[in-house]
């Protein structure tokens, strides 16, 4: 009996190494770049960094998609384009949020200001509001009602300011650019739906 046990001890393992292979493999599909403030740099398509790992997907298994169904590659290419092209922006805004770069109240620089303007701020749906007469600049500040986040404000002409959600933004910039497959992508990558 305890012969029998030791030869079968090897195949046991095997299988477990073999199943637990396929759930850290298939739990692994979506990636959350914005998650970590990692620097960007450009990577394969086919890349699992990227998501587009399938090892161990079963056809059988209705759970997972079918890296040869057209519809999910489809998907699986238009989610890594957004990625590609959000991923600067989401690491440059976290930087600047959640780093020493800038203090509280702190101005951002010409560099920094033109991308948050152009990439974010135009994009935010009542974004005629929030600019109001005028931009004088960007700053980062601690936000007036939640004091422990920090968030970017528009300081207009007239002195004023108000804050504006980079979530927003990019949530509006996501439907915007890609309609098509921008409310799956917010839905999947987002923590918060479609607000």
């Amino acid at each position: 009996m305890a012969a029998t046990l030791v030869r079968a001890l090897p195949l046991l393992r095997l299988r477990l190494l073999h199943h637990h292979h396929f759930r850290l493999t298939a739990g692994s599909i979506t990636r959350r770049p914005w998650c970590s403030a990692a620097e960007s740099t450009p990577t394969d398509k086919n890349s699992p960094s990227l998501g587009l790992n399938t090892t161990g997907l079963s056809a059988k298994d209705p759970k997972y998609p079918r890296w040869d169904d057209p519809d999910c590659r489809k998907w699986k290419e238009k989610e890594a384009e957004i990625l590609e092209d959000i991923e600067p922006i989401i690491c440059l805004t976290k930087e600047i949020l959640h780093s020493d770069r800038y203090m509280d109240g702190e101005r951002l620089t010409a560099e920094d200001e033109k991308a948050v303007v152009d990439k974010l701020l135009t994009y935010h749906p009542h974004s005629e509001d929030k600019i109001g007469c005028g931009i004088d600049s960007i700053m980062v500040d601690r936000h007036p009602q939640f004091r422990r986040s920090r968030c970017l404000f528009v300081v207009r002409t007239d002195g004023g300011w108000i804050d504006f959600s980079y979530q927003k933004c990019l949530r509006a910039y996501i439907r915007d650019q890609y309609p098509s497959y921008g409310e799956r992508f917010i839905k999947e990558h987002f923590k918060r739906g479609s607000g």
